[in-house]
C-alpha cells in the first residue's frame, strides 16, 4: 500500500529520487533557506520553494537561446 498522509492523499516521495548504481540521487534541488528535506518545485525557467517562497532562476545555456526569445523588429 502506498504511503499516505493524514488526509488520505498519496505521497509522491519516489518522484524526488532516482536510484543509480545502488545510490539515491536527488532529482530536484534543496532549498538554500530551509535546508535538507525541503525540495524546490521545477517551474520551467526557475525553481521555487513551497515552504518559504525562495526562487532560484535557472541559468541560460546559450546566448542564442536568450536572443531567440527577444523580438527584433526592422523598419523595412
Amino acid at each position: 500500500m502506498p504511503n499516505r498522509d493524514k488526509s488520505g492523499k498519496q505521497k509522491h516521495i519516489s518522484s524526488y529520487y532516482k536510484i543509480e548504481n545502488g545510490k539515491l540521487k536527488r532529482l530536484l534541488p534543496i532549498c538554500d533557506r530551509c535546508g535538507p528535506g525541503y525540495f524546490m518545485a521545477d517551474h520551467g525557467n526557475r525553481y521555487t520553494c513551497g515552504h518559504c517562497g525562495f526562487t532560484k532562476y535557472k541559468a541560460v545555456k546559450n546566448s542564442s537561446e536568450k536572443n531567440s526569445k527577444e523580438r527584433i523588429y526592422s523598419s523595412d
